[in-house]
């Protein structure tokens, strides 16, 4: 059995001037091949600076769980679960 490689991404990158702006953000969510993750754990960061909409998140889970088999949220040291795939 195949240990689940992790992978990051960090929320920043979707900023827009500083801030997320729903447009631009759910351009770059288009531009994503969301295969990449496949079986993959992935972690959500850069949190930290800028407040986040909770949509954003809810986005990001909703593209990433019918491929990810773990999404996690915060710093990888201290990363709080948000789905788990069922075996």
């Amino acid at each position: 059995m195949a240990v689940a490689k992790t992978r990051t991404i960090d929320i920043r990158d979707f900023f827009d001037n500083g801030i997320i702006r729903e447009k631009s953000f759910r351009e770059k969510i288009d531009a994503i091949d969301w295969k990449e993750f496949q079986d993959n754990k992935v972690v959500i960061t850069g949190c930290d600076h800028v407040p986040i909409p909770t949509w954003a998140y809810m986005m990001l889970a909703a593209h990433l769980s019918p491929y990810a088999k773990r999404i996690f949220w915060g710093e990888p040291c201290s990363a709080v679960p948000i789905f788990v795939r069922g075996e």
